[in-house]
């Protein structure tokens, strides 16, 4: 699913994080990049066993999308039986780096996080 601009701002973004979100948007598209991230190369079967949950559908979609946004780079080998692999632009790379501290956020939310919404659960 692409994000739709928003009407009434110049090129139909409000700010950075606008932009930003439209590439990334969706539930899977992080952590796609993330797996690229991990590997420089990956074929779509790796990918989609690395995202449990994730259906050949969707994942198909969103790295047709990321391509289409520059983000992927798509590599089609003229081989049989025929093979493709996924990697990282550099601007999937520059993406990544940006995504790295907002990781780092939930990584220390979750760990601070956890106990007490389990305390206050009453979850032991």
């Amino acid at each position: 699913m692409t994000t739709l601009n928003r009407p009434g701002a110049p090129g139909g973004h409000v700010c950075g994080i606008d932009t930003a979100m439209e590439v990334i948007g969706g539930k899977w598209k992080v952590l796609i990049l993330w797996a690229l991230h991990e590997q420089p190369c990956r074929r779509f079967g790796e990918l989609r066993r690395l995202l449990p949950g994730v259906t050949e559908k969707v994942l198909a979609s969103h790295l047709r999308e990321m391509e289409a946004d520059g983000v992927v780079r798509r590599v089609s080998y003229d081989e049989v039986p025929p093979r493709v692999e996924y990697s990282l632009t550099e601007d999937g790379t520059r993406l990544n780096d940006a995504l790295r501290s907002l990781a780092a956020w939930g990584r220390e939310r979750a760990a601070t996080r956890g106990p007490q919404e389990r305390a206050a659960q009453g979850v032991s």
